[in-house]
């Protein structure tokens, strides 16, 4: 796998994969387009500097794998006999998070593909024993963090529990509980002391002197596998089986590879590694965020601006449309109107911030007063608000008045 090249996948928000998916063959030349519900995976060569000029996406990862729903037993593997001492529930669990480790970690050297790629774009960062603190990516998501600490309690609980790190279902389908050190232990042990996975399994890792980092897994289940199995479990394992196979650490507050992605439904199994650290949606040039930087762009594409157009918002509150239409088509001009002293205040700042001064110009006035002459723009595009954000009064009497105003 070429760095620049290879198979992507971007989370896009709700309604927005239509827009994702041309924005990508258009901007990017991908193929192999194939748009799902929160998801566009695709294939290009497209360099990092042109994969961040995406606008619809929310985040980009490097695709590792996408796959048809794991199998999962309706009856909570109850068809499993289980050995003596284990409930069936418990021997379905396991026998799960077998199949998902073997799912996660097959084709260990397309792994390594994939990672060299990521280091690619990120400049040979994470290497071997001298990553500096300094070089190493923050953490500054609060969601995600599938894989928080347990108490102290709960740790001594589950110190006492002996558990497979693998069921193994053999030609009886019977789990059978090895002796040796239960996951949770194996992952504490390798959290605590950030020792060699292979003296604490005595398994060997690939050797691979260019891919000894530590990492984070981030794990989102839902559907019939999150009736069986919690994010955190799953995350757990995928971890182990990431430490036993590449002999990688891991580091849930300071990762060098800050997220292996892992999202588990009735729809697909999908693993990627994000690209950059922060989302795509996150713009630089908005210091004060309003609408969804994503949806205003996504709006503003639909007005098909041209070169020389005059484009209005009659309601900009924070001119996030306008910010977004203005860096997409910077050839037109634009104007944002607005009631609130305070929003117009907001937009001043983002404009100012976006270096847009001589193209976005503010006043204030009423939606259904504008102080314009009639067939003075091209296009009017706006947030129209519509009760459910932001409570309007007198709904029907105002928006049939909005909209007469726009259309003059």
């Amino acid at each position: 796998m070429a760095a620049g090249g290879g198979r992507y996948f971007c989370t896009a928000g709700r309604g927005l994969e239509p827009f994702l998916a041309r924005e990508v063959r258009e901007r990017l030349a991908a193929t192999e387009v194939d748009c799902i519900s929160g998801k566009v995976f695709f294939s290009t060569e497209a360099e990092p500097s042109e994969l961040r000029r995406l606008r619809a996406g929310e985040r980009l990862f490097l695709l590792l794998k996408k796959h048809t729903p794991l199998a999962v037993s309706g009856n909570k593997g109850m068809a499993l006999i289980p050995s003596p001492g284990s409930s069936p529930l418990a021997c379905s669990q396991r026998k799960i998070l077998h199949d998902i480790k073997c799912f996660v970690i097959e084709e260990p050297e397309y792994w390594l593909d994939v990672v060299s790629v990521w280091r690619n774009f990120h400049g040979g960062e994470g290497k071997k024993d001298d990553v500096s603190q300094a070089n190493r990516l923050p953490l500054k998501r609060k969601a995600e963090e599938e894989t928080a600490p347990v108490t102290k309690r709960q740790e001594t609980e589950q110190a006492r529990e002996t558990l497979s790190e693998d069921c193994q279902v053999e030609a009886g389908e019977r789990c059978v509980e090895s002796e040796r050190k239960s996951d949770q232990d194996y992952w504490t042990e390798s959290k605590a002391s950030l020792e060699d996975p292979s003296r604490i399994s005595g398994e060997k890792p690939i050797a691979s002197e260019q891919c000894s980092f530590s990492f984070r897994v981030s794990c989102r289940c839902s559907g019939a596998i999150a009736k069986i199995l919690t994010s955190q479990e799953i995350g757990r394992a995928i971890g182990i089986a990431l430490m036993k196979q590449f002999g990688w650490r891991a580091d849930l507050r300071d990762p060098d590879l800050e997220v292996i992605f892992v999202h588990l439904n009735d729809i697909h199994s999908v693993v990627g590694i994000p690209l950059f650290r922060l989302p795509l949606a996150n713009r630089d040039y908005i210091k004060i965020a309003g609408l969804r930087s994503t949806v205003a762009w996504a709006m503003a594409s639909l007005a098909e601006i041209s070169a020389g157009a005059c484009v209005l918002d009659p309601m900009c509150g924070l001119g996030t449309i306008l910010l977004e239409a203005a860096k997409e088509w910077p050839e037109a001009c634009y104007w944002g109107a607005d009631i609130s002293d305070s929003q117009l205040e907001g937009a001043d700042v983002n404009i100012i911030t976006a270096g847009l001064v001589d193209k976005i110009e503010l006043f204030k006035a009423s939606v259904k007063a504008l102080p314009l002459p009639s067939d003075s723009f091209d296009a009017v595009i706006s947030d129209i608000p519509f009760g459910k954000k932001f409570k309007i009064t007198k709904d029907t009497e105002l928006l049939p008045d909005i909209l007469r105003e726009m259309e003059r």
